[in-house]
């Protein structure tokens, strides 16, 4: 399982341990993810994403998960979560 949210597409990033000493070695800083389930207003399903927990502050503030969707890029989700998008933009121009 990869450690990338798939909303926002936030990844490990790389830095230095820095000792008293002024030693540095490499370390990771990782995303904080966590596995939530969201559920889409317009389909009225649930669908589960592992997502760092900023975004999930994210998804709140914009309103919920249509429209984190429909302004996020496409470039930073990831595969799943675009179908859903696409799904959603269906959807909405159906009704």
């Amino acid at each position: 399982m990869s450690r990338r949210c798939e909303l926002t597409g936030k990844s490990p990033m790389v830095g230095h341990n820095v000792s008293h000493a002024n030693n540095k070695t490499k370390r990771r800083f990782l995303p904080n993810l966590n596995d939530v389930t969201l559920t889409s207003e317009t389909l009225g399903q649930a669908h589960r994403f592992r997502i760092s927990a900023s975004a999930l502050r994210t998804v709140d503030h914009r309103g919920g998960l249509d429209a984190f969707l429909a302004a996020a890029p496409d470039a930073e989700l990831s595969t799943k979560a675009l179908k859903l998008k696409r799904e959603i933009a269906k959807a909405q121009t159906a009704a």
